[in-house]
């Protein structure tokens, strides 16, 4: 089986890679979408069943904190091919990802007021900025910040957090006016709550410090991204094959490990830093075993394909989850919050993601792009197309290349 990646196949198991990990996303986003960004971690509220507590868990071990950091290893990897590729058509990088950067924050923005609080594309449009340091930077440089930054917040993990637990009231308070808000609440009461409550009650400077300090405390598996597309990681999958998979059967048990033990075991100042950790490697592992996977199928097989459907229209069937969910578990749609469950909301991923997989592969056909993606990449080039204009003309054999953030 020829399994080379030259440029098209190389920027495919990208995308299978983030389909996969959108359906991870979509999975654990359905605990907010259903019990809100903090009443998820307050479950007793909502009376589970032991079956939906056991699930619970077991979401917070395999699933929970292991997914958007994929995301953020992909973002990573692709930012530095599309440095890359406009480097070598001969282009200014710096503009047009700046231009990419604050749309992304724009998206963000809309998304989290107009919709829900828990978006992803602020954050990544925020930090993008920050990324600008170290795209150009050796291998070695990435792999230092980032392990360093890993170790910083594995410490941070272990401050004590007095002010929180000082908080309890006000949670609870919280989480009870959002069942009753969210559940029954008009568009605009929803909206309200979400802008304005604050079950955390800090302090504007503390607030404001954790807003400036958040893209640093994201960056390391941007970074490792980065140091993976340095190396060419993910060129020839099946002779990187053997490799992905000692990593992933090294970094899966030890992910899922330390995640299960902050789980099951009884509260301590440890539990938070081991998640964090956990999720983290657990990420990784999950990066290396579907590289290992997709380095021993055919790139026709009907999951794959589905995949990579879903991994080319990210961020439109991101925002579509949202419509779709708030639609379902809010007042002014079906009313569902809190009284799905949480298999019941697993099952309800999994036919959400599918039916996603299927309209999305058909729409491929006539489009090369979502269309989010399609105004993403026309505000990056600046032209109607959403193509990267030459300024020079390439050499013979030269390829275009097409890379998708």
């Amino acid at each position: 089986m020829d399994n080379r990646l030259e440029t098209g196949s190389r920027v495919r198991m990208i995308d299978t890679i983030r389909g996969f990990s959108l359906l991870g996303i979509l999975i654990s986003n359905m605990l907010i979408f259903q019990y809100g960004i903090y009443g998820k971690d307050e479950m007793e509220y909502f009376d589970p069943s032991k079956l939906d507590a056991m699930t619970h868990k077991l979401l917070t071990v395999f699933v929970e904190g292991s997914f958007m950091p994929i995301f953020m290893f992909l973002f990573g990897y692709s930012l530095f091919k599309l440095r890359e590729s406009l480097v070598q058509r001969g282009l200014r990088q710096g503009p047009a990802l700046v231009r990419r950067f604050l749309l992304l924050i724009g998206f963000g923005m809309l998304h989290s007021v107009l919709l829900w609080e828990g978006d992803i594309l602020l954050a990544y449009g925020a930090t993008g900025f920050v990324l600008l340091l170290f795209v150009n930077r050796k291998v070695k440089t990435l792999l230092i910040w980032g392990i360093a930054l890993s170790t910083v917040m594995f410490l941070t993990g272990l401050l004590p957090d007095e002010e929180l637990t000082g908080a309890t009231a006000r949670m609870n308070e919280y989480v009870e006016q959002s069942i009753e808000v969210y559940g029954g609440g008009s568009y605009a009461e929803v909206m309200d709550f979400r802008l304005n409550e604050d079950p955390l009650g800090l302090p504007l400077g503390l607030m404001l410090a954790s807003v400036a300090l958040a893209p640093l405390m994201l960056l390391p598996m941007f970074l490792f991204g980065i140091a993976a597309a340095r190396k060419q990681w993910f060129h020839n999958p099946l002779r990187e094959r053997r490799t992905n998979a000692r990593l992933a059967a090294l970094s899966v048990p030890i992910g899922l490990a330390l995640k299960a033990v902050a789980v099951w075991q009884i509260s301590s100042s440890w539990s938070f830093a081991l998640i964090m950790t956990g999720g983290l490697v657990l990420a990784l592992g999950y990066i290396f075993t579907m590289a290992a996977v997709l380095g021993s199928i055919s790139k026709r097989n009907v999951v794959v394909s589905a995949f990579e459907a879903i991994g080319r229209m990210s961020m439109t069937n991101y925002i579509m989850q949202t419509v779709i969910c708030t639609t379902i578990f809010y007042g002014y749609g079906l009313g569902w919050f809190g009284d799905v469950g949480v298999l019941n909301g697993l099952l309800l991923a999994l036919l959400i993601y599918s039916t996603q997989a299927v309209v999305t592969s058909f729409m491929l056909r006539s489009f090369k792009n979502g269309p989010l993606e399609r105004l993403l990449r026309m505000w990056t080039y600046l032209t109607f197309s959403g193509k990267a204009r030459t300024a020079r003309r390439p050499g013979a054999g030269e390829q275009e290349q097409s890379v998708h953030l």
